[in-house]
């Protein structure tokens, strides 16, 4: 039964977190805590295949124009990054709208000359009901020589962190690519009609050789290498040709050392992204290193530099992940079930912190992203549906206690076992014991010479008062057989002397038959005799009974010994009727007063054993 239940509870608290963080507040948890593992992997180090043209302030200082710029300054730009030797010149610069004709004229063909230019578009999301979405392509001119394009769309998660990738978007069934997707399509020969020899699955797009690893179908995560300015970044304005722009100089760069720049090398034979890298022009994101945002066009470059290099980041199969969480879930509960609840915090602490480590190692080895927020949440719910079960069950044990064992032993001895159960033992167990039989004399003929009525009032009378001094004692009554009693000393709980209380209890009982024959006769009703025998030894004491009925009893040769001790009785003459073994004796003798009577013989045994009347305790054991 408790197998079934730690399937089901651990089915019903996997279900439940997976629906806790559909939520975007939760998911939200999930991506900061990934976030993290970025931050403390840092920055690494890139091919230098991707160099970024930024348009930042120098720029704007150097230039002295306003956004945006003349599209002269972007042809010569082209220009000369072909002199500089670039493989591929990305625009994340949208030329949608047309400026003067012969300035976007210019442009055209200066790209289309170059043989190396991609530009870019944007596909407009529709913001209401019935608002369709809207393709924004380049100026007419750029498209006239069907130079490739690519869309510039970015879209962040719930906290607008940017961690995807738009690899393309449907615009009337038509997948329109991102300019990071043209630029890898094109690194290799530049060519038209390039987007029909990409290959689209629900994992995957492939680009050539390059596979690249898809999250909803369009997107792919990405594997940043730093934050923000990780790449290498060269001004606008300082690739710019100052004397066809009528420049004074930038920056105090003379003509010479603009040609330095060129003759450098910094361009051969690579991606040259050219983008706003400025506060002003809006064109910022947060990003998982945090800190000052990363302009779009080094997200593009982070992108082309995964792809390029091959370490895609991935995410763990959901399915895979969910059995992994099955599995790690009845294993946590195997090991909170059998431990205590304050040992289970500690590993619990433990399993947490070791599952975070676990999961930062596959990121950065495997660049693989297993959830950390909702593994450590279901550890934590793991562990405190263990402790709850853990109370009801002790409850339940504690119920079970108290109701088996109350009516037959002493409170303080059942407040005892409740705090140590384990002390009882389930099945049976060797236990050295003291067993005491008490047996009414004749209650046969007792019975017959009395009505019913006063028969059962003077037995209940008789019994009540015995079994109190028992429990009183610390025995525990073990069973009535008709008007037989049963009692066992230093069970379930161990007792110091239990052969000693057993004694005890036997004489007090002795004592109240005396005082309920002298009122049983000042009533004017008969009353009866009763003999004692005592027994100490080993026996097998345990829950003897069925699994649907409990009953916690002793069996074993010591047990018919004192039933045998309790039987001779009426064979001897004993001032108190107590007979008691020599078993018994050796562990009381110096503390009562007894009279040897006889050595006898159990029945299967061939040792004859002694026996002794007992008389009292001794003064020194009264007091």
């Amino acid at each position: 039964m408790h197998r079934y239940r730690s399937i089901l509870l651990s089915f019903l608290i996997l279900i439940l977190v997976k629906l806790i963080f559909m939520f975007p507040d939760f998911s939200s948890l999930e991506n900061k805590a990934q976030d993290r593992f970025f931050r403390r992997r840092g920055v690494r180090s890139i091919s230098e295949e991707v160099v970024i043209i930024g348009i930042d302030d120098a720029s704007f200082s150097a230039l002295n124009i306003s956004w945006p710029f003349p599209r002269e300054y972007h042809a010569k730009l082209i220009e000369n990054l072909r002199l500089a030797g670039a493989r591929l010149v990305v625009f994340d610069i949208e030329f949608t709208e047309n400026s003067r004709p012969e300035a976007d004229a210019l442009l055209a063909d200066t790209a289309a000359y170059s043989d190396n230019v991609i530009f870019a578009g944007k596909v407009l999301k529709g913001s209401g009901m019935g608002m369709s979405d809207q393709l924004v392509t380049p100026i007419r001119e750029i498209n006239e020589y069907s130079i490739p394009w690519g869309i510039v769309n970015m879209g962040g998660d719930t906290d607008n962190v940017i961690r995807k990738y738009t690899l393309y978007e449907l615009h009337d069934g038509v997948p329109y690519y991102s300019i990071g997707v043209a630029a890898l399509a094109n690194v290799d020969s530049f060519k038209v009609g390039w987007s029909s020899n990409i290959i689209r699955d629900k994992a995957s797009l492939l680009i050539g050789e390059r596979k690249i690893p898809t999250i909803s179908q369009n997107r792919a995560l990405i594997n940043y290498y730093g934050p923000d300015a990780t790449f290498p970044t060269v001004s606008y304005a300082s690739v710019l040709d100052d004397e066809t722009v009528d420049m004074p100089g930038y920056m105090g760069i003379e003509l010479n050392e603009y040609y330095d720049l060129l003759d450098s090398g910094i361009f051969q034979d690579k991606i040259v992204l050219v983008g706003a890298t400025v506060d002003e022009l809006h064109d910022k994101f947060p990003t998982p290193f945090g800190g000052e945002w990363t302009s779009g066009v080094e997200i593009h470059a982070n992108f082309i530099e995964m792809a390029l290099s091959g370490h895609y980041l991935s995410q763990i199969n959901p399915w895979i992940f969910f059995i992994l969480e099955i599995f790690i879930l009845l294993l946590v509960w195997a090991i909170f079930s059998r431990m205590k609840p304050q040992y289970s915090a500690i590993i619990l602490v433990i399993f947490v912190v070791l599952q975070y480590a676990l999961a930062y190692q596959i990121f950065v080895r495997m660049e693989l992203l297993l959830p950390v927020v909702e593994t450590s949440l279901l550890l934590v719910l793991i562990y405190l549906a263990s402790l709850v079960c853990h109370y009801m069950d002790t409850m339940k044990e504690k119920r079970f206690i108290r109701q088996a064992f109350q009516q037959y032993m002493a409170p303080e001895l059942v407040n005892e076992l409740l705090k140590h159960p384990d002390s009882l033992s389930y099945g049976g167990s060797m236990q050295e014991i003291t067993v005491l039989f008490s047996d009414i004399r004749s209650f046969t003929t007792y019975s017959e010479n009395h009505n019913p009525e006063e028969t059962v009032n003077t037995l209940k009378e008789y019994l009540t008062e015995m079994v109190r001094i028992i429990i009183d004692n610390q025995g525990i009554l073990d069973k009535f057989v008709g008007d037989e009693i049963m009692a066992l000393f230093g069970t379930p709980l161990p007792l110091p002397n239990h052969a000693l209380s057993a004694c005890r209890a036997a004489l007090k009982m002795r004592d109240k038959m005396t005082a309920l024959q002298n009122a049983w006769a000042e009533a004017g009703l008969e009353g009866f005799e009763i003999g004692i025998g005592i027994n100490t030894g080993n026996a097998v004491v345990g829950n003897l009974g069925s699994e649907q009925i409990f009953d916690y009893t002793a069996i074993g040769d010591m047990i018919n010994l004192g039933a045998r001790l309790e039987s001779i009785n009426k064979e001897y003459d004993t001032a108190k009727h107590i007979i008691i073994s020599e078993y018994t004796l050796a562990q009381v003798k110096d503390q009562v007063e007894v009279r040897y009577l006889d050595e006898v013989k159990v029945k299967g045994k061939n040792k004859a054993v002694k026996i002794y009347e007992l008389i009292s305790l001794k003064e020194v054991v009264q007091n």
